[in-house]
C-alpha cells in the first residue's frame, strides 16, 4: 500500500470491465476494506474477468483482524496480516488511526508496539492466513525518529513468518539497500514476496538470486516508470506474480480512478507486451506462481 491512504482515488467514476482473461490469475496483493461495495459483489466482477483469487493485505491490527475474518469466509480469498512500515512509528507515538476502514487509536511507547506485534503473532498462526505482510521499509514520508521503530518491527515480522512458516510480504518504498540488508542479517523465509516491486533491472537480478518473488502492480504502466519495466524485463518467470494494490496504482489509461480487482487483466496485458509473450502463457505462469508463492 502507498505510504499515506489520503490521495486514494474516489469511489465514483469506476473504470468499466476489461476483456476476460482466458486463463484465470490470482491479485497477489489487494485492499478489499478500502474499496467501495462489498466484498461479495468486488470477487464476483473480478471472477467474471478471469481473477479467481485474491489475496487480502493487513496493514494494521483491525485490518488484519478483517482480512482473517474475510479469508475464512470466502474460499476465493487469502489473507495476509502485519503493521505496515508506517504504522509501527504511529503505534510508538501513540498517533495511530488505523489503516483500513476499521482503523482505531491506539496508545503509544515501545509495549504498544510489542502488544501489536503479539497480536499478528496470534493472527499468523491461523490457517487462512497464508503470509506476513505488508512489512518492510518505507523511506517516502518517514523521517530518522520512525526507522528504528520501523526496523524493529520489520525484524520481528520476518521471524513470526519464519516461525509460522508462513509468506513474507515486502512494502518496500525508498529504501532498497536496507530492506535487502535486513532480509539478509535476520535470514529471508523460505518465500519472500516483494509487494509492488519498486526497484530497477539490477535489483531485479539481485532478488532473482535470493529466489523472492517481485510483484508488478499497475504502475508498470505509467509512462514515468521505465525501471519497472526493465525489472520486469529481466525477472525470471517463476518468480513473478501481479496485483492490484486496489484501490491504489491504478493502471493506464485508468489511472486516477479506483482500481479494484477486476483490473488485474489490464495489468497482465501490459506486462505480456513487455516480456514479448502472449498474455496466456504469462497468466498460466502467474497463476502458479502465486499460488507457489503463498502457498495455497
Amino acid at each position: 500500500m502507498p505510504s499515506n491512504a489520503s490521495g486514494r482515488p474516489d469511489d465514483h467514476d469506476a473504470p468499466p470491465l476489461p476483456a476476460p482473461l482466458r486463463v484465470p490469475v490470482a491479485d497477489s496483493h489487494t485492499h478489499l476494506d478500502m474499496q467501495s461495495g462489498t466484498v461479495a459483489e468486488g470477487l464476483a466482477k473480478a471472477a467474471s474477468v478471469g481473477v479467481t483469487t485474491v489475496v487480502q493485505v493487513g496493514c494494521d491490527l483491525a485490518g488484519s483482524r478483517w482480512a482473517a475474518e474475510t479469508a475464512a469466509a470466502h474460499d476465493a480469498v487469502h489473507a495476509t496480516v502485519a503493521l505496515h512500515p508506517n504504522e509501527a512509528p504511529r503505534i510508538v507515538h501513540g498517533d495511530s488511526d488505523g489503516w483500513s476502514r476499521q482503523g482505531a487509536r491506539e496508545p503509544g511507547g515501545d509495549a504498544a508496539l510489542d502488544e501489536a506485534l503479539a497480536e499478528i503473532d496470534r493472527l499468523a498462526a491461523l490457517p487462512q492466513v497464508k503470509g506476513v505482510g505488508e512489512t518492510g521499509l518505507d523511506y517516502f514520508r518517514t523521517g530518522p525518529e520512525g526507522k528504528d521503530a520501523q526496523e524493529r518491527s520489520f525484524r520481528a515480522h520476518i521471524e513470526i513468518a519464519k516461525r509460522h512458516g508462513k509468506t513474507l510480504v515486502i512494502h518496500d518504498r525508498d529504501a532498497h539497500a536496507d530492506v535487502l540488508r535486513v532480509l539478509k542479517e535476520e535470514g529471508a523465509p523460505e518465500r519472500t514476496v516483494f509487494h509492488c516491486y519498486s526497484g530497477d533491472a539490477e535489483m531485479a537480478e539481485v532478488c532473482a538470486s535470493a529466489g523472492y518473488y517481485m510483484s508488478f502492480a499497475g504502475n508498470v504502466t505509467f509512462k514515468n516508470a521505465q525501471n519497472l519495466r526493465d525489472a520486469l524485463a529481466v525477472a525470471p518467470a517463476e518468480l513473478i506474480l501481479v496485483e492490484t494494490d486496489a484501490p491504489f496504482l491504478t493502471p493506464v489509461p485508468y489511472r486516477g480512478r479506483p482500481n479494484a480487482p477486476y483490473l488485474i487483466p489490464v495489468t497482465v496485458r501490459a506486462m505480456a507486451a513487455v516480456r514479448g509473450v502472449d498474455e496466456d502463457t504469462l497468466a498460466t505462469a502467474l497463476a502458479a506462481n502465486t499460488a507457489r508463492a503463498f502457498g495455497y
